[in-house]
């Protein structure tokens, strides 16, 4: 019986719990990020803020991060969503134009962690907005994160997902 995270050697991490259709070539073209931190320890963001280095160079593929939702394609969230952020969050997501994708990063936006359900916390990101793409881990390494930003444009297949839990 597989786990939900077994261990990998690779670091193709990003799942998708959607079909992805034809995207008719909507990005083909360089792809902008809009980070948000919804109440991150800040494992996660730190790990997404790697992007930027030199080692991993997310510019060579067309990803840049944006300050403003008006120009972003992708919202990339880590950290458990508070109660506070979730009205902040839906009015991100509301400003994006369309076609838009929206990526949860780390095991506290995909299952709000040890803060699940609290008196601060909803339960996922997914039950906020709808979820394109999956990135799990505690934090994920940087290279899944590149990966999930792929799946989430396209150009690469999504990792299956070992578990038949939702």
């Amino acid at each position: 019986m597989a786990h939900p995270l077994d261990w990998q050697k690779s670091c193709e991490w990003g799942a998708s719990r959607h079909a992805q259709g034809a995207l008719d070539g909507a990005f083909q073209r360089s792809v902008h990020i809009i980070v948000v931190d919804a109440g991150d320890c800040g494992a996660c963001l730190n790990e997404v803020k790697q992007l930027n280095n030199p080692y991993y160079n997310m510019h060579r593929l067309g990803f840049f991060i944006t300050p403003t939702p008006r120009h972003a394609d992708i919202m990339l969230v880590v950290g458990p969503v508070t109660t506070h952020m979730s009205v902040a969050l839906r009015k991100v997501y509301e400003a994006m134009p369309t076609p838009k994708r929206v990526m949860a990063v780390g095991a506290c936006a995909l299952s709000g962690g040890i803060f699940a359900e609290s008196f601060l916390c909803t339960k996922r990101l997914s039950d906020i907005l709808p979820v394109d793409v999956e990135v799990p881990g505690h934090p994920p390494p940087p290279l899944a994160i590149l990966h999930g930003l792929l799946v989430a444009v396209g150009r690469k297949p999504p990792a299956e997902i070992k578990s038949d839990l939702t």
